[in-house]
């Protein structure tokens, strides 16, 4: 390699030719390979042609005018895409670029330092690194313009930017669909929308039949044009999957697997990932969806909820939640301090501050009651973890797999017992719900109880309180101390629970249908040839068939059970 001395080597550089070197580069050659994760936890390297960054850098000049006279702060690592905005757009545009180390970068204090040394007027980060600087007492800088995207912003972050900024960009894209896809301008905390797309890209919202969906009907967001990679490097099945041919024209579509929906004036709102999708207790649910309603609580910072079976065969919501600072005329009651310590549920975890303080158990109060209003029942966390702040990976991106497990401390310890039936259900609850303690104050339903939970729970009081105990007074009763008074009082009325014996009906009339065998005869007599009950199977028999024992057995089956 020939190494030139820019101070030194006059001579030499006045020999060179004042022409632009010829380039050979042709639009669809590679500019670069990036790996990224897979949900299989094997990374999977995207191809990003010519073609597709130089679309995107005229796009995002387009939108930002980036001048000579600008200064923009390069502080994402080189493993993370968005890093080739913050690069080459100053470069291409005559602007001042500033290389951010990454001790500095990770630095609040350092951070904004450089940011006021340098005049800088433009800093992309992922709201973690906007966070990070808020949390460590940055006070703005009202000639800088923030570019903000990596994860979904929310709107409490968006309040505490407009006001120390200049301008606030919102910016979402893939890495399959070359950085950024869709840009817009935030002037308001809600809605915060992901926007429309940039210069020769299409946007899609699309059901599983690949049709679009109406306005303001949530789909699975397709991008296509000149972003969309060229595919995974050695993975063709993958690509096969995941970049498909669009059925709207020539080109093709990356299936993004994000949620999204088209709002009246035309922006996309982001609406979580599908593959966060989890069937809890027969119920399909939306993890994005409770983050999403959780972020429009006025003092929620960040938050992530996931499922977690930290019991085999328990899986139960739980969520992680970075509290801002205290919020007037809101209903909620949060620390001046930017972090909140202590939950109600006394829940925590490692590199959490969590101290189990009136404040946090007032904060995870409004939280549940905020998620009430707005959520049915069976999409409420059972388990709120209070943190510091979310972990992240090193591209700046939530670590959902660093979340530390909760930890169930004391729920309402301090009532204690004062009975040998609260005694008894309280050794139940703690059995059935896997706590080490639980007072008698503590809700059932607030503490990892649910539907499915609360019949084994009547279950085992009937079984070892010899009572007969409806299910809904659980409901009506949630606490141990309100569940031992219902049951004194159903001892004191019915006496000891006697063992029924069961004998057999009289047959010497009809029977009475049930209500099941009810309603089948009355469709079956609306309309005889449905098939919606029948439900056909094939049994492969292998060896000889002895017909006869075969029918006797079918025979006997249909003698024994009186229903056939």
């Amino acid at each position: 390699v020939q190494i030139i001395c820019l101070d030194a080597d006059w001579t030499a550089i006045a020999t060179q030719p004042t022409t632009n070197p010829v380039s050979r580069v042709q639009p669809d050659h590679l500019t670069y390979v990036i790996y990224t994760s897979g949900s299989t936890g094997k990374p999977k390297g995207v191809m990003i042609e010519q073609r597709a960054l130089s679309n995107f850098l005229a796009s995002m000049q387009q939108r930002l005018t980036l001048k000579a006279t600008d200064t923009l702060l390069a502080v994402t690592t080189l493993s993370f895409d968005i890093a080739a905005l913050e690069l080459y757009l100053p470069l291409i545009t005559g602007a001042r670029l500033i290389i951010v180390p990454r001790a500095v970068a990770v630095d609040a204090e350092r951070l904004a330092h450089l940011l006021q040394q340098h005049a800088a007027t433009m800093l992309q980060a992922t709201p973690a690194t906007w966070q990070l600087l808020l949390a460590g007492g940055w006070q703005g800088q009202l000639g800088l313009t923030a570019l903000v995207g990596g994860e979904a912003l929310p709107p409490l972050l968006v309040s505490a930017l407009l006001p120390r900024t200049k301008a606030l960009w919102n910016l979402y894209g893939p890495t399959e669909t070359t950085i950024w896809s869709t840009v817009t301008p935030v002037t308001q905390a809600t809605p915060v929308t992901i926007g429309r797309p940039l210069a020769n890209t299409q946007v899609y919202v699309l059901d599983a039949q690949l049709q679009p969906v109406p306005l303001g009907v949530a789909g699975e967001l397709y991008i296509g044009g000149d972003g969309v990679a060229r595919g995974y490097l050695n993975r063709p099945e993958l690509t096969a999957e995941r970049f498909i041919a669009s059925p709207f024209g020539p080109g093709r579509l990356y299936k993004t697997g994000d949620l999204a929906r088209w709002l009246p004036d035309g922006n996309l709102e982001y609406l979580g990932r599908i593959d966060q999708q989890v069937k809890l207790r027969g119920f399909r649910i939306e993890l994005g969806e409770i983050e999403s309603v959780l972020s429009s609580h006025a003092a929620v910072q960040e938050v992530a909820v996931v499922a977690r079976e930290d019991v085999p065969g328990e899986q139960r919501l739980v969520a992680y939640v970075v509290g801002g600072a205290r919020v007037q005329g809101s209903g909620s009651r949060v620390q001046e301090d930017a972090r909140v310590q202590g939950t109600a549920d006394g829940v925590q975890g490692s590199g959490s501050r969590v101290q189990g303080t009136e404040e946090g158990a007032q904060f995870i109060a409004d939280l549940r009651s905020h998620l009430q209003t707005r959520l049915p029942d069976y999409m409420i966390p059972s388990a709120f973890v209070l943190l510091d702040a979310l972990p992240l990976t090193p591209n700046g991106k939530l670590d959902r797999k660093a979340l530390p497990a909760p930890t169930i401390t004391m729920l309402a310890a301090d009532d204690a017992p004062r009975s040998a039936t609260e005694a008894l259900i309280a050794a139940i609850w703690q059995q059935v719900l896997h706590l080490p303690q639980v007072g008698t104050q503590a809700n059932f339903f607030t503490i990892g109880g649910h539907s499915l939970l609360a019949t084994r729970i009547v279950a085992r009081i009937r079984q070892e309180l010899a009572v007969d105990l409806p299910l809904r007074t659980l409901f009506e009763q949630p606490t141990i101390a309100g569940l031992a008074g219902a049951i004194d009082a159903l001892r004191r009325t019915q006496g000891p629970l006697q063992a029924a014996s069961i004998l057999p009906a009289d047959r010497s009339q009809p029977l009475p249908l049930s209500y099941a065998q009810e309603r089948l005869w009355f469709l079956d007599q609306l309309d005889s040839d449905h098939t919606a009950y029948t439900i056909p199977g094939a049994i492969r028999l292998r060896g000889a068939l002895d017909l006869a024992a075969l029918a006797q057995a079918l025979q006997e089956v249909v003698r024994r059970h009186e229903v056939l």
